[in-house]
């Protein structure tokens, strides 16, 4: 009896601990894959292919025996996202090899999506029908996809669902596609049986997802797997975890999911580049062709040439590249030009490119400076035997001859140093537009190094333009006499104007200040010569898109985005 008694205490003890703490799940996902079986042709950090996924998912298959593998949709090769498409043959054949290494990964399901139906309805089916994967889709009527799964890791029981779009229907005759209304019914369905999260992998579009979410609870995490070419991997809106995948499955994503008395506490995403540290798994080796195209055929300094592509016997043929000269100038005192992608991209396409660099304030440089009209570094000068290159059709319209020699243009190249400015050293200035995505977190982000703004707009006739035409620039001249007259409110005021800058109350974000001073300003000509004032080095740089900073009145560089603050400020105080 008391040995009864003991057991029963051990496991109500047991029990009562486990809920004190949150359960680890783990969950590993890629999406918008477009078939990239090989490393990317990218002219720097030469990532992706899914040999090395296979060893990366391997090795954390030994640490997490009972992770999960998803895959949010866009996997099938052809369309116009996929960089590498070339033919309906090649990419049908790029599309089944693409499944068959995703079977021999095991991964647990994949959403589908409008690329799956790049070939037609019968081609989809019958790879539907074939691998290991579940395909999922509650949105389309076929016994060979289901809506949902459900499956278990880390002792945490997550219900899977697939969303996708109208196109399929569209690109396959007969297909049925019905847009379900009964989500919301089918995730309270799920948590009645025990599910603890509902994951979507959508294909639905970034803003019918927003509105799903918004109109459906439930849902913890939601996969953005149609076109999520992004920089921010992961946001948060309400409840629900948005996560993006990395575009050609250059990264794997791993989600550690915490659990707590069957909610999700929080997500903590990791992206695993699947750099040249990883080395290809042998099994999937062996499925692959040895190359699809030229590009799959890479060797330093040499042109390779891609022999019965997509066939078992494929083969790459090396020659030796044609020597081609290129001079780089630049300048020693600019800390952000940096030369590396433009060079990656050239040596990609001409393999037999050297580069020569030269210096401000050599005077080499200065007289090259002269003699070419240049305006702004980093330069790039390749000799004219790139005239005799198989790929000097591509990149033609982008140089500019110079005597005997060719300049890549500005537009191709970038600027990031405007030499013949006079340096104003700690001088801060950022150009932006308050009606982009998270313009207010990107004021949040730089608030603390004091930059002086300056809105995207641009003289025309006797008044303004911007995008968005006259609710812009009407947004642009209140914002330069509210900071005229209340300048210890203008950070704040912006803040608050770009949360919601479609609002009319614009009132609302000057608290109890009296706004008159600002009406009376913004619709006359003081506010007209402000704003003038405020654009007038925007003209002079031609800066059209931001966000965009300029440093020392000299330097100049973009970011896509917000960018990371610990990053901004390494730069600026270098």
């Amino acid at each position: 009896m008391k040995k009864t008694i003991l057991f029963f205490l051990l496991v109500f003890l047991a029990l009562s601990l486990s809920n004190l703490y949150a359960k680890e799940a783990i969950i590993l996902y890629t999406g918008q894959t477009h078939a990239m079986l090989y490393t990317c042709n990218c002219p720097i950090g030469q990532d992706g292919g899914v040999a090395r996924r296979s060893t990366l998912v391997k090795e954390l298959r030994k640490e997490y025996p009972d992770l999960l593998l998803l895959d949010c949709g866009s996997f099938t090769a052809g369309g116009l996202m996929d960089e590498y498409t070339q033919n309906s043959r090649l990419d049908m054949q790029r599309s089944e090899i693409n499944l068959k290494a995703m079977e021999l990964m095991r991964y647990d399901a994949v959403g589908v999506g409008p690329d799956e139906f790049n070939f037609g309805k019968d081609f989809f089916l019958k790879n539907a029908r074939k691998t290991n994967p579940a395909f999922l889709d509650a949105n389309l009527d076929s016994d060979k996809v289901a809506p949902y799964i459900i499956k278990e890791t880390g002792g945490v029981k997550i219900g899977i669902i697939g969303l996708t779009n109208l196109e399929p229907g569209r690109k396959s005759e007969g297909l049925k596609i019905n847009p379900s209304k009964s989500i919301g019914k089918l995730v309270s369905r799920l948590k009645k049986q025990g599910v603890e999260v509902i994951a979507v992998l959508s294909t639905l579009g970034e803003k019918e997802d927003l509105k799903l979410i918004s109109q459906v609870k439930g849902i913890d995490i939601l996969f953005i797997g149609y076109n999520p070419v992004k920089v921010d991997l992961q946001t948060k809106v309400g409840s629900t975890f948005l996560l993006r995948p990395v575009w050609q499955g250059r990264a794997l994503g791993k989600l550690t999911l915490e659990v707590k008395d069957g909610k999700l506490l929080n997500c903590k995403i990791e992206q695993i580049k699947l750099s040249d540290k990883f080395s290809d798994d042998p099994g999937i080796k062996a499925i692959l062709p040895r190359c699809y195209s030229d590009a799959n055929c890479k060797k330093e300094g040499l042109v390779g040439s891609c022999q019965n592509p997509g066939e078992s016997k494929s083969n790459c043929t090396f020659t030796k590249a044609n020597k081609v000269s290129l001079l780089v100038i630049s300048a020693k005192d600019c800390v952000i030009c940096n030369a590396g992608p433009v060079l990656g991209s050239l040596k990609r396409q001409f393999p037999g490119i050297t580069a020569e660099y030269v210096y401000l304030p050599e005077a080499r440089a200065r007289k090259l400076i002269n003699d070419l009209s240049i305006k702004g570094l980093p330069a790039y000068i390749l000799g004219r035997e790139i005239e005799k290159e198989k790929n000097f059709g591509r990149i033609k319209d982008n140089l500019e001859l110079k005597g005997n020699s060719y300049l890549l243009k500005p537009q191709a190249s970038g600027i990031a140093y405007f030499f013949d400015r006079q340096a104003q050293k700690g001088s801060f200035d950022l150009f932006l537009s308050l009606f982009e995505k998270d313009t207010d977190k990107l004021l949040k982000a730089t608030k603390e190094f004091k930059p002086t703004l300056h809105f995207l707009a641009v003289e025309k006739g006797a008044g303004f333009d911007a995008q968005k035409g006259v609710v812009e620039t009407e947004e642009y001249l209140r914002a330069v006499c509210v900071q005229k007259y209340y300048p210890e409110k203008f950070w704040d005021y912006l803040i608050c104007r770009s949360k919601n800058v479609n609002s009319s109350r614009w009132e609302d974000c000057l608290g109890q200040s009296n706004t008159l001073k600002v009406k009376t300003c913004f619709k006359g000509p003081e506010g007209a010569n402000l704003l003038k004032k405020n654009i007038s080095l925007n003209k002079e740089l031609e800066i059209m898109s931001g966000p965009t900073y300029l440093l020392d009145n000299r330097e100049i560089f973009s970011s896509r985005g917000v960018p990371d603050k610990e990053e901004l400020r390494k730069t600026i105080k270098r």
